[in-house]
């Protein structure tokens, strides 16, 4: 008899034998006992994780001469028929060789006669994306109102290509990749059954690189058999599949960690001997890399690896992951290096060159640097600072601020004569700044009326907040009086819907262990019991006291001291965005380009810095 390859020979023949999915195979069984069968079911996922096999099973489990039923017997004509794919009631189609829409027609041309054999007459439908736009119209119609003896079964690797028509007529159930653990530990099974000797991390390597698909692990077990001549070996398995061995990275990261130059050469060297791929290298290092990511994370996350364990603690997070965008770049360049092996020995250094200095080493080189010039820093700070100093001075002097004889004083005590003004004595740098500041003076004197204005509207608002505490206790407890409503309300650590209704309420009073607020009626929405009681509670440990909670919903009109908090941020918005045009409208360059270049501001384009 002829050799069975292991994945057809393994294929699961009931969903007991399944392995994973089991999210889809409960909905399934739960159908099927339930007597609450759809006419048309859709399978997606990657290759390899059981669309197909799921699709015959369940056509298996309608067709069962038992009846309906989640546990076929598997021993009746029609379980063995759809097993041999000798079914007459199971049509199988394969849409990628049967793409036009003739084809569909001639398909659909039986759907209106009774099943043969079976109890319903199944549609299994591989790669069903690959149907043309006509073939899927002349399917719509059969597809909503099909026969009740017609079942449609449908598989893709790729739903994203299929209409919205066809995946609204369907119950579509989205097959998950397997996981490393679940295929390693069904290979070990299979490995038991077949009497063939192998270990753990040769079945790892095969699972890993299976890519969650159990087709392609069994494949890969297939050719390691072959390979390792009936047993399987991590040595073997791993020059199989061209991998590389996590012990040469392993030194080149803690040479990387050591900062030695030489040993990173030197292993490179050795991996040339025994891994010309470097490629692969490469690839190998971003994993190990992500592993050590995740396991700095997260302890313990990647299982039986001591030294990506020991890898973890030896190397901080930072490091990590500078290593790791390092080694992307490096992988990505690698095909425009002269070679691989130059290629993968620069990605190294590259860690070694831009690995973070340690506090020591730093300070060390800090000191060296600033032996050589510290004379001339100290120099060049005690000039600047000089220059500083009068440039400040005749600014307080345009704005007023000390006597002009003060200034007359202090900047020619060193002056040969007493009667030149202060600027002239200045280099041509500061005597444009001088320059500058008479011109922005105007501004300045701008911006501090509008500071002032700013000062007498707060003291406005906290004279009414402070009316609004209650008279009879002065302070309270935890709460501070001298805050303004809308430096309160941020304090109370509020979230979501009490967030957003406390912005649009006013303290109205506090009395006798009752807190009143004025919520604004365009707000009404957002008000509810537990809202409330968050509201109150927040309230209630603010002021270090339990309070009664009293909102009247009034309709707050805004004025100069009845801002709601959301009306006092946008209020604040509005003024830095004035500011913010005025400063640029104002500004003597500004104008000088408007003067002399016709130049004009573009409407909307000044935005203020925390706007």
């Amino acid at each position: 008899m002829s050799y069975q390859v292991l994945a057809r020979k393994w294929r699961p023949q009931n969903f007991k034998q399944m392995v994973g999915q089991q999210h889809v195979l409960r909905a399934l069984v739960n159908a099927l006992e339930g007597d609450r069968l759809h006419h048309a079911y859709l399978f997606t996922g990657t290759r390899g994780v059981g669309k197909t096999t799921i699709a015959r099973i369940l056509a298996k489990c309608m067709n069962c001469e038992t009846g309906v039923t989640s546990e076929p017997c598997g021993e009746c004509s029609s379980c063995k028929s759809i097993a041999e794919g000798s079914f007459v009631d199971l049509i199988e189609v394969d849409a990628a060789s049967r793409t036009k829409v003739e084809d569909t027609r001639e398909l659909l041309d039986n759907v209106q006669y009774a099943p043969t054999r079976g109890r319903f007459k199944v549609y299994l439908i591989d790669e069903v994306h690959m149907l043309t736009g006509h073939s899927f119209n002349a399917l719509l119609k059969t597809l909503e109102e099909p026969p009740p003896h017609v079942k449609f079964l449908f598989a893709t690797t790729d739903p994203q290509k299929l209409p919205v028509t066809i995946l609204s007529r369907c119950l579509q159930f989205n097959l998950k990749r397997m996981p490393v653990d679940m295929i390693a530990g069904h290979l070990q099974y299979l490995t038991g059954q077949e009497k063939i000797k192998s270990d753990e991390p040769s079945l790892k390597l095969i699972a890993r690189a299976a890519d969650g698909s159990m087709r392609d692990a069994l494949s890969l077990l297939d050719q390691s058999i072959a390979f390792g001549g009936g047993e399987l070996n991590e040595a073997d398995v791993r020059e199989m599949l061209g991998t590389i061995s996590h012990e040469p990275l392993l030194k080149l990261l803690k040479a990387v960690s050591a900062g030695d130059g030489a040993a990173i050469i030197q292993q490179v060297e050795e991996m040339a001997g025994v891994t010309p791929d470097f490629e692969a290298a490469s690839d190998a290092m971003i994993a190990l890399l992500h592993q050590v990511a995740v396991q700095q994370v997260v302890i313990d996350a990647v299982q039986d690896e001591d030294s990506i364990r020991e890898l973890a603690k030896l190397l901080s997070k930072e490091d990590v992951q500078l290593y790791y965008q390092i080694a992307l770049h490096g992988r990505r360049d690698l095909p425009l290096s002269p070679d691989p092996r130059s290629g993968f020995e620069m990605l190294m250094l590259r860690m070694l060159s831009f690995r973070p200095l340690q506090q020591g080493a730093r300070l060390v080189e800090q000191t060296a640097d600033q032996d050589d010039s510290t004379k001339k820093k100290i120099a060049q700070n005690d000039s600047k600072t000089h220059e500083k100093q009068v440039t400040q001075t005749h600014k307080d002097h345009v704005q007023g601020k000390i006597a002009p004889d003060t200034v007359s004083k202090s900047n020619n005590a060193d002056s040969v004569a007493e009667n030149v003004p202060p600027w002239e004595e200045l280099p041509k740098e500061l005597t444009t700044d001088v320059v500058g500041s008479q011109a922005n003076c105007q501004t300045l004197e701008k911006k501090t009326a509008t500071q002032q204005k700013l000062t007498e509207h707060r003291e406005q608002q906290l004279t009414n907040n402070a009316n609004a505490i209650e008279k009879a206790s002065p302070q309270a407890k935890n709460g501070d009086k001298n805050l303004l409503w809308h430096e309160i309300v941020p304090r109370l650590d509020l979230q979501g819907r009490s967030a957003e209704l406390i912005k649009h309420s006013l303290l109205d009073n506090k009395k006798g262990g009752i807190i009143t607020l004025s919520l604004d009626e365009g707000s009404e929405g957002l008000l509810a019991d537990s809202v409330k009681q968050e509201i109150e509670s927040a309230l209630s440990t603010y002021y270090g006291e339990t309070l009664t909670l009293k909102l009247d919903v009034v309709a707050i009109k805004q004025g100069p001291s009845t801002l709601t908090p959301a009306q006092n941020t946008r209020k604040m918005l509005e003024d830095q965005q004035h500011n913010a045009e005025q400063s640029i409208t104002t500004d003597p360059f500004v104008i000088e380009l408007q003067n002399r270049f016709g130049a004009q501001i573009v409407p909307g384009s000044i935005h203020a810095k925390n706007a």
